[in-house]
């Protein structure tokens, strides 16, 4: 934990504004959940993974 809050410490404006655009480029997105939802979340999560899996493997079937 102590490394990650000196990264941050460290960061200047311009590297914090370039690693932020470089995680909405990538998609993904960190945000604040509710203790008693993490377990739904996390649920949300694996179906949305697996459907995706499920896709990509349906594809190389049938371009394969």
């Amino acid at each position: 934990m102590k490394r990650v809050l000196e990264h941050y410490e460290r960061q200047t404006d311009d590297e914090a504004a370039a690693e932020d655009e470089a995680r909405q480029a990538s998609g993904d997105v960190m945000m604040s959940v509710p203790g008693e939802l993490v377990a739904v979340v996390r649920e949300l999560i694996d179906q949305h993974q697996a459907q995706r899996t499920a896709a990509r493997t349906r594809a190389k079937q049938k371009s394969g």
